[in-house]
């Protein structure tokens, strides 16, 4: 009897105290940006850098989305033989240790020429969106909707326009622009749009964006003179542009953008 007597005491004695807080363990979750560091970078189908390089140089400026475009895919470039049979995309995002996405333009070479999106965030939806043409090449607006933070989202688009005309370039801004504007999240869109910031494409096919990036030229890139590589927020008041770099490289044609934005 007075064993039990002993039993009950103890396990009110116990139940006084009060249990231990669970803590999570936050080597569980991984980290979450309090600002997005977003690069644009036309590569010129590898021509004057090898993938290596090019991850390289990504992997080094630790963005945490990338639109990239000139991206090939297992062609056969006379101008390119040390490229023949690679997969740009899937062998950056190895390099870099990122999430590849690719958007396929046109046939070339035996492969596939076209756009990217590398991400160190999940992408919960991806699609590929014609641009209007008319003769010329046909372009595209690669989407992705980011998972950054469990359940939140923005949405990233990689875009390259024609370098014929401003008519066609208009249009293709128009489409752009009816395809993000209709996001529920707030966007991001970045490329090479071949036009300066002067153009009717960009002064009022752009208006209703944030421009993030520096004006600073980008091509060529031996000796900038025009600023055709952008990158752009919207809704305007959504975003905060914190800061922005065009990096004075020559692993292409073009010189690289970048931009650290915080959402509000």
């Amino acid at each position: 009897m007075k064993y039990v007597k002993f039993i009950c005491l103890f396990f009110l004695i116990i139940s006084c105290y009060p249990a231990e807080p669970t803590v999570p363990n936050s080597a569980d979750e991984p980290k979450t940006p309090d600002r997005l560091k977003v690069l644009s970078y036309n590569l010129r189908f590898g021509e004057l850098a090898s993938l290596e390089e090019l991850a390289a140089f990504i992997k080094e400026q630790d963005p945490d989305i990338v639109a990239l475009q000139e991206v090939d895919c297992r062609t056969h470039r006379d101008r390119t033989p040390k490229q023949h049979d690679k997969d740009f995309a899937t062998e950056l995002g190895f390099r870099t240790g990122m999430i590849p996405a690719y958007g396929k333009t046109i046939l070339y070479a035996g492969g596939y020429y076209g756009i990217a999106i590398l991400s160190k965030y999940p992408l919960a939806k991806v699609e590929r969106v014609l641009l209007p043409k008319t003769e010329n090449e046909q372009r595209a607006l690669l989407v992705a909707d980011v998972e950054y933070r469990e359940g939140e989202y923005f949405t990233f688009a990689c875009t390259h326009l024609d370098n014929t005309n401003t008519q066609e370039r208009q249009k293709q801004v128009a489409k752009i622009n009816e395809v993000l504007f209709a996001k529920n999240s707030p966007v991001i869109v970045a490329g090479d749009f071949n036009a300066r910031p002067d153009s009717k494409e960009i002064s009022e096919g752009m208006s209703a964006w944030k421009t993030v990036s520096s004006l600073e030229p980008t091509v060529p890139a031996n000796a900038p003179l025009s600023t055709i590589d952008y990158i752009f927020c919207y809704p305007k008041d959504k975003w905060v542009s914190v800061s922005t770099t065009t990096y004075k490289v020559e692993f292409s044609d073009h010189l690289p953008v970048s931009a650290v934005v915080e959402m509000n």
